[in-house]
């Protein structure tokens, strides 16, 4: 049955997990173990330089929302004044939708036009949800419906490229995708048709066109997305303010052949995003756009492996572990599961490396959880087979020689004992060897356990510990192996309850089996060795000495429903109790007699207890 349970356990795990990394609903948590287990900061191409319009730009030239054009035009021209010294491509971040002013916007349209095409502007794709119908005529809620795009005015439109500068930001918040090109509506064709071209891969392919190159185009998913690895962390791009370039603080030679990046680089323009490589800190739009074009010249771009392939390779993996976990010690499963999970990761880094991306937040959960649930189960286990063992051993063994070793977790019981001051007491059925001649065997044993049971009930309550059965007598210690306050009248308490008890125990056994039995109770105190005695591999927690054997004395001289204590034990409990003396009596093995006492009553040991 459990090995049925378990199998069923390991399917439903395992096609739990094939569902998480088809479904992917920890989206967040899995980027952000992939986003530090993929990276390769791995520095940024000195090739790609920004312009930034800073706050020293600013507070040179103003509010850039009031500056006309004439800024820009002149930047262009002084970056191409010089055809040897002239960048490859210029990227303007910057969506010029609108005429400023004729002058300087037809100088701007007059700048770029003598690059030959070389700069590339920003544009804007403006979403608006909308019904539409998909191809098997079932109507639908779009989103992504791109319903306008802001491009730069008609003139500068004519003479540059544009490519859209809108960020994709994940459903976490932080950007580490980016699309080739969008498909737009007729109406909204651009010069490219109905493909429009993101500002980075326009940049991208611009810049091989003008320096021969190949261009890469990434693969991208059904949505026509790519991953991409950043190469930077955030002011880690070569940058220059726009202020020192147009005042010739930076010769010209340091943009030949680069691409330049132009955009906003101060707080006010809120142009920041949130980098999936670097949590905590902010990064430009234009930087942002730099990594993305670094990621095409690079291939640093990532798509998802097959996520139904991922799946079964998940589930093959995980249920691999599980069987092989099974009843194996909680440190061997943890060490495992720590292999796997390295091995795992260093597979996803190594397929990101050429251009794949797979889930690890799904197999790593998985893992933790499954040494969560065997180091949870076997601790379980083990409690309910060291109770089990604990229930065992107290039929054996005193219950609380058995309690302190479950608190103190100490199991290992040694040979040796120690001398205390304790009370022992001893009692006895008379006449139960005749009784039992004329029962049946299974009625002497039900007669046997009735009266057992009776005095280990009394022992107990008393706090006293039950050595042993010695056929139908039964011995008990108290002060041992535990202090225990007041322990002689304890002892004699627990005779006095035996002996009360025995009225009942006559009546009940009378009218069952037309036979009575009568108990015989010794108690004596002083000092014993008190220990484990015996071999290594068989041993018997009990008392020796001569207070051990005078105990046994006063039991088999005790009549019928009598007790009886030693001298020592009636000074210790004074008026305590009430005796009668037996007189002095001969004790077998011992040379003088001992004064012997039966005990007639016991005054209680508080005002809410009777005699």
């Amino acid at each position: 049955m459990k090995k049925h349970i378990f199998k069923i356990g390991v399917a439903a795990v395992v096609v739990l997990v094939a569902l998480a990394v088809i479904f992917d609903p920890f989206f967040s948590l899995d980027r952000f173990i992939t986003d530090k287990a993929y990276s390769r900061l791995n520095g940024t191409n000195s090739n790609i330089i920004i312009i930034g319009i800073d706050n020293e730009t600013l507070s040179a030239y103003g509010n850039f929302t009031l500056w006309s054009r004439e800024k820009l035009a002149e930047l262009v021209n002084k970056l191409y004044e010089d055809e040897e010294c002239s960048p490859a491509v210029i990227g303007m971040d910057f969506i010029l939708a609108d005429h400023y002013d004729e002058v300087h916007d037809s100088e701007l349209v007059d700048a770029v036009r003598n690059t030959d095409g070389s700069v590339v502007f920003g544009s804007n794709i403006v979403y608006r949800g909308t019904i539409e119908t998909d191809s098997k005529g079932r109507m639908f809620y779009n989103t992504e419906h791109v319903s306008d795009i802001e491009m730069p005015y008609d003139e500068l439109n004519d003479v540059a490229v544009s490519g859209f500068t809108n960020a994709s930001i994940s459903s976490d918040g932080y950007v580490r995708s980016s699309v080739n090109s969008i498909t737009v509506p007729a109406e909204l064709s651009t010069k490219a048709g109905t493909s429009h071209d993101s500002f980075a891969y326009a940049i991208y392919k611009l810049y091989n066109e003008k320096t021969s190159g190949t261009t890469v185009t990434p693969k991208t998913n059904s949505k026509g997305q790519f991953q991409f690895l950043y190469s930077g962390e955030s002011g880690e791009f070569s940058k220059v303010s726009l202020e020192a370039v147009l005042t010739d603080k930076i010769p010209m030679n340091a943009f030949k052949d680069a691409i330049v990046l132009v955009g906003a680089y101060a707080p006010g323009f809120q142009d920041s995003y949130q980098p999936a490589s670097d949590r905590g800190t902010t990064m430009y739009g234009v930087e942002i756009h730099a990594n993305i074009l670094q990621a095409y010249m690079q291939e640093k771009t990532l798509v998802n492996a097959n996520p139904f392939i991922m799946a079964i390779i998940t589930m093959l993996i995980v249920a691999a572990f599980l069987v092989f976990s099974k009843n194996r010690k909680p440190s061997v499963i943890i060490a495992v599961s720590v292999v796997v999970a390295i091995a795992y990761v260093l597979a996803g880094r190594l397929l990101s490396a050429n251009g794949y991306y797979i889930s690890v937040a799904y197999l790593l959960l998985t893992l933790i959880f499954a040494d969560v649930y065997f180091i949870l189960e076997k601790y379980v286990l083990e409690r309910i087979r060291r109770r089990h063992t604990l229930d065992v051993f107290k039929k054996y063994v005193a219950p609380q020689v058995v309690d302190e070793l479950s608190h103190t977790g100490d199991f290992e019981l040694h040979l040796g004992g120690e001398k205390r001051d304790v009370a022992l007491l001893f009692v006895d059925i008379r006449g139960f060897t005749s009784m039992s001649e004329l029962l049946e065997p299974e009625q002497v044993v039900e007669i046997l356990n009735e009266y057992l049971k009776h005095v280990t009930d009394c022992v107990l309550s008393h706090n006293g510990t039950l050595d042993k059965f010695i056929g139908d007598a039964a011995m008990a210690i108290f002060n041992a192996p535990f202090d225990l306050d007041d322990y002689i009248y304890e002892a004699v308490a627990t005779a006095w309850d035996i002996s009360r008890g025995a009225a009942e125990l006559e009546k009940k056994l009378e009218e069952k089996f037309g036979r009575t039995i009568k108990f015989g109770v010794g108690v004596n105190s002083g000092p014993a060795i008190v220990g484990n005695i015996g071999c290594d591999f068989r041993m018997d927690y009990t008392a020796i000495g001569d207070t051990v054997n005078t105990a046994a004395r006063l039991e088999s001289n005790a009549g019928p429903g009598q007790v009886l204590i030693s001298e020592g034990v009636r000074e210790a409990l004074g008026d305590r109790i009430e005796v009668e003396s037996v007189g002095e009596i001969p004790l077998k093995g011992k040379s003088n007699k001992i004064e012997v006492f039966s005990v007639t009553a016991l005054k209680p040991k508080n005002k809410n207890e009777g005699t």
